[in-house]
Protein backbone atom coordinates (compact mmCIF):
# COMPACT_ATOMS: atom_id res chain seq x y z
CA UNK A 1 0.00 0.00 0.00
CA UNK A 2 0.94 3.05 -1.04
CA UNK A 3 2.65 5.16 2.37
CA UNK A 4 0.85 8.24 1.91
CA UNK A 5 -2.16 7.52 0.67
CA UNK A 6 -4.14 10.17 2.50
CA UNK A 7 -2.26 12.27 0.13
CA UNK A 8 -4.28 11.49 -2.85
CA UNK A 9 -7.07 13.67 -1.76
CA UNK A 10 -7.69 16.93 -3.57
CA UNK A 11 -5.95 19.81 -2.18
CA UNK A 12 -8.25 22.98 -2.65
CA UNK A 13 -7.51 25.91 -5.07
CA UNK A 14 -6.90 28.26 -2.25
CA UNK A 15 -5.28 26.51 -0.20
CA UNK A 16 -3.09 25.58 -2.79
CA UNK A 17 -2.13 29.28 -4.00
CA UNK A 18 -1.34 30.15 -0.50
CA UNK A 19 1.49 27.70 0.33
CA UNK A 20 4.72 27.24 -1.61
CA UNK A 21 4.82 24.45 -4.58
CA UNK A 22 5.28 21.41 -3.19
CA UNK A 23 8.75 19.91 -4.62
CA UNK A 24 9.03 16.53 -4.95
CA UNK A 25 11.81 14.16 -5.45
CA UNK A 26 10.96 10.71 -7.14
CA UNK A 27 12.54 8.16 -8.12
CA UNK A 28 11.94 5.22 -10.51
CA UNK A 29 13.18 1.81 -9.06
CA UNK A 30 11.81 -1.50 -11.08
CA UNK A 31 12.21 -4.64 -9.62
CA UNK A 32 12.78 -6.27 -13.41
CA UNK A 33 16.20 -4.96 -14.40
CA UNK A 34 16.91 -7.04 -17.29
CA UNK A 35 21.26 -7.11 -17.26
CA UNK A 36 21.47 -6.72 -13.62
CA UNK A 37 18.91 -8.32 -10.90
CA UNK A 38 17.47 -6.24 -8.63
CA UNK A 39 20.54 -3.70 -10.00
CA UNK A 40 18.83 -0.84 -7.96
CA UNK A 41 19.67 -1.86 -4.71
CA UNK A 42 22.91 -4.36 -5.51
CA UNK A 43 25.30 -3.03 -3.46
CA UNK A 44 27.97 -0.08 -4.60
CA UNK A 45 30.64 0.83 -2.67
CA UNK A 46 29.16 -0.38 0.60
CA UNK A 47 25.82 1.22 0.04
CA UNK A 48 22.55 -0.27 -2.48
CA UNK A 49 22.88 1.44 -5.60
CA UNK A 50 19.76 3.43 -5.05
CA UNK A 51 21.00 5.13 -1.76
CA UNK A 52 23.65 7.08 -3.14
CA UNK A 53 21.06 9.69 -4.72
CA UNK A 54 18.82 8.89 -2.08
CA UNK A 55 21.55 10.52 0.42
CA UNK A 56 21.86 13.30 -2.04
CA UNK A 57 18.37 13.82 -2.30
CA UNK A 58 17.54 14.10 1.49
CA UNK A 59 20.88 16.65 2.26
CA UNK A 60 19.97 18.87 -0.34
CA UNK A 61 17.09 20.11 1.74
CA UNK A 62 15.50 21.34 -1.29
CA UNK A 63 12.71 19.00 -1.44
CA UNK A 64 9.32 19.19 0.73
CA UNK A 65 9.26 14.79 0.19
CA UNK A 66 11.56 12.16 -1.00
CA UNK A 67 9.87 9.29 -2.67
CA UNK A 68 10.96 5.80 -4.36
CA UNK A 69 8.30 4.31 -6.92
CA UNK A 70 9.02 0.85 -6.96
CA UNK A 71 6.49 -2.58 -7.53
CA UNK A 72 9.45 -4.37 -5.24
CA UNK A 73 9.04 -5.51 -1.81
CA UNK A 74 12.58 -5.48 -1.38
CA UNK A 75 13.68 -1.84 -2.69
CA UNK A 76 10.40 -0.53 -0.53
CA UNK A 77 12.28 -1.96 2.44
CA UNK A 78 15.33 -0.34 1.08
CA UNK A 79 13.84 2.86 0.67
CA UNK A 80 11.95 2.83 3.95
CA UNK A 81 15.71 2.26 5.82
CA UNK A 82 16.77 5.64 4.24
CA UNK A 83 13.97 7.54 5.20
CA UNK A 84 12.00 8.12 2.22
CA UNK A 85 8.35 7.72 1.08
CA UNK A 86 7.17 5.01 -1.22
CA UNK A 87 4.82 4.78 -4.06
CA UNK A 88 3.76 1.34 -4.86
CA UNK A 89 3.34 1.55 -8.60
CA UNK A 90 0.33 -0.44 -10.30
CA UNK A 91 1.20 -3.07 -13.21
CA UNK A 92 0.35 -1.24 -15.45
CA UNK A 93 3.50 1.15 -15.09
CA UNK A 94 5.48 -1.64 -14.12
CA UNK A 95 5.92 -3.51 -17.64
CA UNK A 96 9.56 -3.52 -19.84
CA UNK A 97 7.91 -1.38 -22.33
CA UNK A 98 6.59 1.32 -19.55
CA UNK A 99 7.94 5.09 -19.49
CA UNK A 100 9.08 7.14 -16.79
CA UNK A 101 6.70 9.51 -17.85
CA UNK A 102 3.80 6.93 -17.57
CA UNK A 103 5.28 6.10 -14.25
CA UNK A 104 5.76 9.80 -13.04
CA UNK A 105 1.58 10.49 -14.16
CA UNK A 106 0.22 8.11 -11.83
CA UNK A 107 2.67 9.52 -9.37
CA UNK A 108 1.01 12.27 -9.88
CA UNK A 109 -2.48 11.59 -10.23
CA UNK A 110 -2.27 9.93 -6.28
CA UNK A 111 -0.51 13.02 -5.08
CA UNK A 112 -2.29 15.96 -6.02
CA UNK A 113 -0.42 17.58 -3.65
CA UNK A 114 2.60 17.92 -5.60
CA UNK A 115 3.64 21.02 -7.63
CA UNK A 116 7.03 20.28 -8.87
CA UNK A 117 8.74 16.33 -9.48
CA UNK A 118 12.81 16.38 -9.65
CA UNK A 119 12.76 12.92 -11.37
CA UNK A 120 15.73 11.50 -10.23
CA UNK A 121 17.40 8.40 -12.10
CA UNK A 122 18.53 5.28 -9.36
CA UNK A 123 21.03 4.29 -11.76
CA UNK A 124 23.55 7.65 -11.63
CA UNK A 125 25.81 7.21 -7.92
CA UNK A 126 27.58 10.38 -8.61
CA UNK A 127 25.09 13.48 -8.11
CA UNK A 128 25.64 15.64 -5.42
CA UNK A 129 23.28 17.76 -3.05
CA UNK A 130 24.72 21.00 -4.57
CA UNK A 131 23.62 20.24 -8.13
CA UNK A 132 19.88 19.62 -7.13
CA UNK A 133 20.27 22.98 -4.98
CA UNK A 134 20.95 24.61 -7.86
CA UNK A 135 18.05 23.08 -10.37
CA UNK A 136 15.82 23.82 -7.31
CA UNK A 137 16.93 27.59 -7.49
CA UNK A 138 16.24 27.85 -11.25
CA UNK A 139 12.72 25.92 -11.31
CA UNK A 140 11.41 28.45 -7.75
CA UNK A 141 13.07 31.76 -8.72
CA UNK A 142 14.12 32.25 -11.89
CA UNK A 143 10.93 30.88 -13.97
CA UNK A 144 11.73 27.64 -15.55
CA UNK A 145 8.98 25.54 -16.24
CA UNK A 146 12.04 22.13 -16.80
CA UNK A 147 15.41 21.64 -15.91
CA UNK A 148 17.38 18.27 -17.42
CA UNK A 149 20.82 17.79 -17.04
CA UNK A 150 23.28 17.36 -19.55
CA UNK A 151 27.20 16.55 -19.64
CA UNK A 152 29.81 17.69 -22.06
CA UNK A 153 31.55 15.40 -24.28
CA UNK A 154 34.26 15.50 -26.76
CA UNK A 155 33.13 13.04 -29.49
CA UNK A 156 33.48 13.97 -32.90
CA UNK A 157 30.62 11.86 -34.86
CA UNK A 158 30.29 10.40 -38.29
CA UNK A 159 27.44 8.72 -40.40
CA UNK A 160 26.32 5.04 -39.89
CA UNK A 161 27.02 3.25 -42.99
CA UNK A 162 23.61 1.28 -43.96
CA UNK A 163 24.07 0.35 -47.68
CA UNK A 164 27.07 -1.50 -49.43
CA UNK A 165 29.50 0.74 -51.00
CA UNK A 166 28.15 3.95 -48.96
CA UNK A 167 30.62 5.89 -47.24
CA UNK A 168 30.55 7.45 -44.06
CA UNK A 169 30.56 11.58 -43.70
CA UNK A 170 31.42 13.60 -40.68
CA UNK A 171 28.61 15.17 -38.63
CA UNK A 172 30.31 17.81 -36.66
CA UNK A 173 33.51 18.10 -38.39
CA UNK A 174 35.35 19.66 -40.96
CA UNK A 175 38.89 16.74 -41.19
CA UNK A 176 40.64 19.24 -42.98
CA UNK A 177 40.36 21.87 -40.14
CA UNK A 178 40.29 19.32 -37.54
CA UNK A 179 40.14 21.01 -33.65
CA UNK A 180 42.31 19.90 -30.93
CA UNK A 181 40.84 19.24 -27.67
CA UNK A 182 41.31 22.21 -25.91
CA UNK A 183 40.19 24.06 -28.98
CA UNK A 184 36.60 22.89 -29.44
CA UNK A 185 33.61 23.54 -26.40
CA UNK A 186 32.49 19.80 -27.40
CA UNK A 187 28.92 19.27 -27.51
CA UNK A 188 26.39 19.12 -24.65
CA UNK A 189 24.36 15.32 -23.96
CA UNK A 190 21.45 14.30 -21.80
CA UNK A 191 23.20 12.06 -18.92
CA UNK A 192 19.80 11.36 -18.10
CA UNK A 193 20.61 12.03 -13.93
CA UNK A 194 17.51 13.89 -13.27
CA UNK A 195 14.50 15.99 -15.23
CA UNK A 196 12.76 18.42 -12.87
CA UNK A 197 9.39 19.39 -14.52
CA UNK A 198 6.43 21.49 -13.46
CA UNK A 199 2.60 19.37 -12.76
CA UNK A 200 1.12 20.95 -14.94
CA UNK A 201 3.89 20.52 -18.26
CA UNK A 202 4.05 16.51 -17.05
CA UNK A 203 0.26 16.59 -17.55
CA UNK A 204 0.56 17.58 -20.99
CA UNK A 205 3.05 14.48 -21.91
CA UNK A 206 6.26 16.30 -21.70
CA UNK A 207 9.16 16.24 -19.51
CA UNK A 208 11.13 18.74 -21.22
CA UNK A 209 9.29 21.83 -22.26
CA UNK A 210 7.69 25.01 -21.66
CA UNK A 211 10.81 27.91 -20.61
CA UNK A 212 13.16 24.91 -20.19
CA UNK A 213 17.13 24.64 -19.61
CA UNK A 214 19.44 22.41 -19.01
CA UNK A 215 22.22 22.37 -16.03
CA UNK A 216 25.54 20.87 -17.10
CA UNK A 217 26.91 18.19 -14.40
CA UNK A 218 31.17 17.80 -14.03
CA UNK A 219 31.99 14.82 -16.84
CA UNK A 220 33.92 13.03 -13.77
CA UNK A 221 30.16 12.91 -12.07
CA UNK A 222 28.17 11.79 -15.26
CA UNK A 223 28.55 7.98 -14.18
CA UNK A 224 25.52 5.78 -15.63
CA UNK A 225 25.13 2.39 -14.05
CA UNK A 226 22.70 1.32 -17.05
CA UNK A 227 25.44 1.95 -19.37
CA UNK A 228 28.60 1.19 -16.80
CA UNK A 229 28.32 -2.17 -16.09
CA UNK A 230 31.68 -3.17 -14.58
CA UNK A 231 30.74 -2.95 -10.76
CA UNK A 232 34.32 -2.23 -9.54
CA UNK A 233 34.77 0.43 -12.19
CA UNK A 234 31.79 1.89 -11.13
CA UNK A 235 32.81 1.58 -7.20
CA UNK A 236 35.72 3.56 -7.91
CA UNK A 237 34.26 6.27 -9.85
CA UNK A 238 31.76 6.67 -6.88
CA UNK A 239 34.42 6.86 -4.32
CA UNK A 240 36.28 9.30 -5.74
CA UNK A 241 33.37 11.54 -7.36
CA UNK A 242 30.39 10.52 -5.48
CA UNK A 243 28.79 12.55 -2.73
CA UNK A 244 29.67 10.77 0.45
CA UNK A 245 27.76 12.65 3.37
CA UNK A 246 29.14 14.80 6.09
CA UNK A 247 31.91 13.99 7.95
CA UNK A 248 31.75 11.76 10.83
CA UNK A 249 32.73 12.91 14.49
CA UNK A 250 31.26 9.82 16.45
CA UNK A 251 31.24 6.12 16.31
CA UNK A 252 28.79 4.39 18.39
CA UNK A 253 30.13 0.24 18.62
CA UNK A 254 28.12 -2.21 20.13
CA UNK A 255 30.41 -4.48 21.88
CA UNK A 256 28.88 -8.06 21.68
CA UNK A 257 29.05 -9.10 18.06
CA UNK A 258 31.23 -6.47 17.03
CA UNK A 259 34.46 -6.05 19.06
CA UNK A 260 33.94 -9.74 20.34
CA UNK A 261 32.36 -12.45 18.40
CA UNK A 262 29.31 -12.34 20.97
CA UNK A 263 31.04 -15.06 23.42
CA UNK A 264 32.54 -14.39 26.66
CA UNK A 265 35.77 -16.46 27.44
CA UNK A 266 36.28 -16.93 31.11
CA UNK A 267 39.42 -18.13 32.60
CA UNK A 268 40.12 -20.73 35.36
CA UNK A 269 39.80 -17.70 38.02
CA UNK A 270 36.68 -16.23 36.17
CA UNK A 271 38.31 -13.22 34.53
CA UNK A 272 37.23 -12.30 31.36
CA UNK A 273 39.35 -13.02 28.36
CA UNK A 274 39.81 -11.31 24.96
CA UNK A 275 41.38 -12.91 21.95
CA UNK A 276 44.14 -12.38 19.65
CA UNK A 277 41.24 -11.82 16.66
CA UNK A 278 40.22 -8.46 19.07
CA UNK A 279 43.22 -6.92 18.71
CA UNK A 280 42.25 -5.42 15.01
CA UNK A 281 39.28 -4.04 16.92
CA UNK A 282 41.36 -1.78 18.94
CA UNK A 283 43.46 -0.98 15.82
CA UNK A 284 40.61 0.11 14.05
CA UNK A 285 38.96 2.58 17.34
CA UNK A 286 42.90 3.61 17.62
CA UNK A 287 43.26 5.02 13.93
CA UNK A 288 39.53 6.36 14.27
CA UNK A 289 40.22 8.45 17.39
CA UNK A 290 43.91 9.40 16.08
CA UNK A 291 41.80 11.09 13.03
CA UNK A 292 39.54 13.07 15.54
CA UNK A 293 36.33 10.49 15.81
CA UNK A 294 34.85 10.14 18.99
CA UNK A 295 34.18 6.48 19.67
CA UNK A 296 31.60 5.02 22.24
CA UNK A 297 31.02 1.71 23.24
CA UNK A 298 27.46 -0.01 24.10
CA UNK A 299 27.08 -3.46 25.77
CA UNK A 300 24.58 -5.51 27.18
CA UNK A 301 27.03 -6.74 29.70
CA UNK A 302 29.99 -5.44 32.01
CA UNK A 303 32.56 -5.30 29.63
CA UNK A 304 35.09 -3.27 31.29
CA UNK A 305 37.31 -5.68 31.76
CA UNK A 306 37.86 -6.74 28.46
CA UNK A 307 37.70 -2.96 27.50
CA UNK A 308 40.71 -2.36 30.06
CA UNK A 309 42.95 -5.29 28.78
CA UNK A 310 42.61 -4.02 25.28
CA UNK A 311 43.67 -0.60 26.31
CA UNK A 312 40.76 0.82 24.84
CA UNK A 313 40.59 4.55 25.70
CA UNK A 314 36.29 4.32 25.66
CA UNK A 315 33.39 4.81 27.76
CA UNK A 316 31.64 1.76 27.57
CA UNK A 317 27.65 2.41 28.38
CA UNK A 318 24.85 -0.26 28.81
CA UNK A 319 23.17 -0.21 25.15
CA UNK A 320 19.61 1.18 25.26
CA UNK A 321 18.79 4.26 22.56
CA UNK A 322 18.77 7.08 25.75
CA UNK A 323 22.31 6.65 25.78
CA UNK A 324 22.80 7.36 22.58
CA UNK A 325 20.88 10.02 22.26
CA UNK A 326 22.34 11.92 25.15
CA UNK A 327 25.62 11.11 23.81
CA UNK A 328 24.33 12.92 20.12
CA UNK A 329 23.00 15.73 22.18
CA UNK A 330 26.14 16.18 24.18
CA UNK A 331 28.43 16.99 20.97
CA UNK A 332 25.81 18.95 19.51
CA UNK A 333 25.98 16.38 16.65
CA UNK A 334 22.99 15.21 14.14
CA UNK A 335 22.17 11.69 13.14
CA UNK A 336 23.96 12.24 9.53
CA UNK A 337 27.52 12.57 11.78
CA UNK A 338 27.22 9.52 13.52
CA UNK A 339 28.33 6.47 12.82
CA UNK A 340 26.94 2.94 13.97
CA UNK A 341 28.09 -0.68 13.95
CA UNK A 342 25.85 -2.73 15.70
CA UNK A 343 25.08 -6.55 15.79
CA UNK A 344 21.37 -7.48 16.60
CA UNK A 345 17.83 -6.40 16.81
CA UNK A 346 18.75 -3.94 19.61
CA UNK A 347 20.80 -1.92 17.53
CA UNK A 348 18.12 -1.52 14.12
CA UNK A 349 16.46 1.83 15.39
CA UNK A 350 19.64 3.30 15.55
CA UNK A 351 21.37 1.77 12.26
CA UNK A 352 18.49 3.23 10.53
CA UNK A 353 18.78 6.79 12.02
CA UNK A 354 22.75 7.08 11.54
CA UNK A 355 24.89 8.64 8.97
CA UNK A 356 26.46 5.92 8.33
CA UNK A 357 25.92 2.09 9.64
CA UNK A 358 27.44 -0.91 9.47
CA UNK A 359 27.39 -4.36 10.61
CA UNK A 360 29.37 -7.88 10.77
CA UNK A 361 28.97 -10.16 8.07
CA UNK A 362 27.49 -12.25 11.02
CA UNK A 363 24.95 -9.90 12.21
CA UNK A 364 21.74 -10.82 12.21
CA UNK A 365 18.80 -10.72 9.40
CA UNK A 366 17.22 -7.57 11.38
CA UNK A 367 20.58 -5.69 11.55
CA UNK A 368 21.73 -6.56 7.90
CA UNK A 369 18.46 -5.09 6.57
CA UNK A 370 18.49 -2.17 8.71
CA UNK A 371 22.40 -0.84 7.99
CA UNK A 372 23.68 0.64 4.96
CA UNK A 373 27.25 -1.35 5.27
CA UNK A 374 27.75 -5.00 5.33
CA UNK A 375 31.27 -6.00 6.51
CA UNK A 376 33.43 -8.91 4.76
CA UNK A 377 34.56 -9.44 7.83
CA UNK A 378 32.48 -11.47 11.02
CA UNK A 379 32.05 -9.94 14.66
CA UNK A 380 35.19 -10.49 16.84
CA UNK A 381 36.97 -11.22 13.43
CA UNK A 382 38.02 -7.63 12.01
CA UNK A 383 34.70 -6.04 11.39
CA UNK A 384 35.38 -2.99 13.43
CA UNK A 385 38.91 -2.47 11.70
CA UNK A 386 37.13 -2.56 8.04
CA UNK A 387 34.56 -0.36 9.61
CA UNK A 388 36.68 2.02 10.81
CA UNK A 389 38.89 2.10 7.36
CA UNK A 390 35.70 2.33 5.36
CA UNK A 391 34.70 5.34 7.30
CA UNK A 392 38.25 7.14 6.93
CA UNK A 393 38.28 6.33 3.42
CA UNK A 394 35.71 8.44 2.92
CA UNK A 395 36.66 11.14 5.18
CA UNK A 396 39.66 11.14 3.35
CA UNK A 397 37.81 11.96 0.57
CA UNK A 398 35.64 14.20 1.29
CA UNK A 399 38.63 16.54 2.48
CA UNK A 400 40.40 15.58 -1.30
CA UNK A 401 37.91 16.51 -2.50
CA UNK A 402 37.46 19.78 -0.64
CA UNK A 403 40.98 20.96 -0.55
CA UNK A 404 40.59 20.87 -4.45
CA UNK A 405 37.45 22.73 -4.80
CA UNK A 406 39.36 25.38 -2.51
CA UNK A 407 42.21 25.54 -4.98
CA UNK A 408 40.03 25.72 -7.90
Amino acid sequence: MDSAAASACPVPAAEAAQRPPHMAALVLARGGSKGIPLKNIKRLAGLPLIGWVLRAAIDSGVFQSVWVSTDHDEIEKVAEKFGVKVHRRSAEVSKDSSTSLEAIQEFLRRHNEVDIIGNIQATSPCLHPDDLVKVAKMIREDGYDSVFSVVRRHLFRWSEIKRVNEVTVPQNLDPAKRPRRQDWGGELYENGSFYFAKKDLIEKDYLQGGKVIYYEMRAECSVDIDIDIDWPIAEQRVLRYGYLGKEMKLLVCSVDGCLTNGHSCLSEDQKELSSDDDDRGADGISLLKKRGVEVWLISEKERSKTISAMKLDCEVKVKNRRDVEDWRNKMSLSWKEVAYLGYDESDVDCLKEAGMSGVPADACAAAQKAASYICKSNGGRGAIQEFAEYILLLMKTVKERKLNELKN
